[in-house]
């Protein structure tokens, strides 16, 4: 069975233990309240632990090497012993991989326990330590203390109070994914998401998991994720329709529909089905429609009585990533994924294209406000191409005048393309500029770093992108944040229209990706 996680990465300075600038005396180390118990929780959970932090004293000359040890060794004396130490020496100018927020400590911390950065967690109290986790593609998770700023707090993908809160929600994050009991190898099993593209993607990893103890699986979707479904492992029949309690242009409901739709449930065979469903969607009509065809076993998420409509009722905390929702559902039906799954996104691609030398900006997104603001999009690829770059400009059917604008003289607009090109050309990228919508999941699923510019209209812990080396960029505390607003409700669209093309170029610097053939003498001048 596939662990969520295998370690567990803490900051040292205001995270495990009270800060003092520069400490070079042991006698000055006092744990954090309650570090003690939060690690040996972990530890007993059989979860791998790990220290990565940023010592720049030793650089600046404020205590020696052996002064550094000293006062680490006292740490795992009131702490318990780490499975790794990894420190960077060095101050700000020296421009290294290691000092955060870059992410070589979680890089090399995660090699030297054996695992990868995406099956870690970084724990630590200031936004390098979750700009340093997101750039490596792992779990951030931010404890405040009072010099934490509140825009770290905002940008952070998830955070408690103390440590003990960030330890209980790691341990429940985990226990959500792992079936409570074993149970038989299934026959056909009926999965559902019906919606978008990306939320298809995102379901992906609790398909495979359902998939992994299943002899067939029958995804149902609606017409927006046909594609994205056509692209999933796991999956052996695909049967599409609209359902109108989730479509956001619901066709009527009538007999007719209830009764064809009832009929091909009941031609699938399925014994059981597995309900993937949003946190604001309901899966309890499908469920009454499920019972009529003869299901005989249904688990889904309800927050409403659902009577005897499911054999499973699930229910989950607020904010968890949605790929890890999907992947609880079928934890709760008894389905898991396999020890060599690494519960990341995943897609069957085309042909990949070559190189790797390339950079993909994806201006549009299938919500209005999400959407970075064109002139905005058509600078940073500007930028991207002044600084050296290649850079492919893409969209969709409904974006080709967006996409032509974008790319102006300096990007090449990539043309339409299907979403399985559009994959393998994402395969193929260094990095990809995208906003909060499907291709931002399809990089991930491809394993392409993603420059997020991301409005903060929906939390970001839930739909950023998932295991997959980002960074984030835009304001996270602007007015929008959780409002869910399909336009922007402040003019000029702030969140976003303030990224500047710098930022854009700096993000990619942080996730390694350089330009191929630098114009230094060009920038400059």
């Amino acid at each position: 069975m596939s662990r969520l996680y295998e370690a567990v990465l803490f900051d040292r300075d205001g995270t495990l233990i009270v800060d003092v600038p520069y400490n070079g005396d042991p006698a000055l180390v006092e744990p954090m309240p309650g570090a003690r118990e939060a690690l040996d929780r972990l530890r007993a959970a059989g979860i791998k632990l790990g220290v990565v932090t940023n010592q720049s004293g030793l650089a600046r000359g404020y205590f020696t090497a052996g002064q550094l040890a000293a006062v680490n060794a006292r740490v795992e004396e009131l702490l318990g012993p780490f499975d790794t130490w990894q420190m960077c020496p060095h101050d700000d100018t020296a421009g290294c991989r290691c000092r955060k927020p870059a992410p070589g400590l979680i890089e090399d911390a995660a090699a030297a326990l054996g695992t990868s950065p995406q099956r870690c967690v970084v724990v630590g109290d200031i936004g390098r330590d979750m700009v340093a986790a997101g750039a490596a593609g792992a779990t951030g998770i931010i404890v405040p203390t009072d010099v934490t700023l509140t825009p770290e707090v905002a940008a952070a993908p998830a955070g408690a109070a103390d440590l003990a809160g960030a330890v209980g929600l790691i341990l429940e994050r985990q226990a959500l994914v792992t079936p409570v009991v074993t149970r038989e190898r299934a026959g056909t099993v009926l999965v559902v998401r019906s919606d978008s593209a990306g939320d298809m993607l995102i379901t992906g990893p609790g398909i495979r998991a359902v998939a992994a103890g299943a002899e067939r699986v029958v995804l149902l979707c609606g017409p927006r994720g046909r594609a994205a479904a056509e692209l999933l492992p796991g999956v052996d029949e695909i049967i599409e329709a609209r359902l109108p309690w989730i479509d956001p242009q619901p066709s009527p409901v009538d007999a007719a529909f209830v009764r064809d739709l009832t009929e091909r449930l009941a031609a699938t065979g399925a014994e059981e089905a597995v309900i993937f469903t949003s946190f604001h969607q309901s899966a309890l009509p499908l469920a009454l429609l499920l019972r009529a065809a003869g299901v005989g076993r249904i688990t889904a998420i309800s927050d409403d009585y659902p009577g005897s409509l499911l054999d499973v009722r699930h229910r989950v905390p607020a904010g968890l990533p949605e790929a890890e929702r999907a992947r609880s559902v079928a934890a709760a039906a008894g389905f898991a994924l396999p020890a060599t799954d690494d519960g990341g996104l995943r897609v069957e691609t085309g042909p990949v294209r070559g190189g790797h030398d390339y950079v993909v900006v994806h201006p549009g997104a299938s919500v209005e406000a999400r959407s970075c603001p064109p002139a905005t999009m058509r600078a940073i690829v500007a930028a991207l191409a002044a600084d050296g770059h290649e850079v492919l400009v893409t969209g969709g059917p409904d974006e080709r005048e967006l996409a032509a604008y974008v790319a102006g003289d300096a990007g090449t607009d990539a043309g339409l393309m299907s979403l399985r090109e559009l994959a393998g050309l994402l395969a193929g990228a260094s990095a990809v500029v995208v906003a909060n919508t499907g291709p931002a999941h399809l990089a991930a699923a491809v394993g392409t770093p993603v420059v997020s510019l991301y409005a903060p209209t929906v939390p970001f812990g839930q739909w950023g992108p998932y295991r997959v080396p980002y960074v984030r960029l835009g304001d996270a505390a602007a007015p929008c944040r959780d409002t869910r607003a399909t336009r922007c409700p402040v003019p000029g669209h702030p969140c976003l229209s303030s990224i500047a093309p710098a930022d854009v170029l700096a993000a990619l610097r942080l996730l390694g990706v350089r330009a191929q053939h630098p114009r230094t003498e060009e920038v400059a001048a």
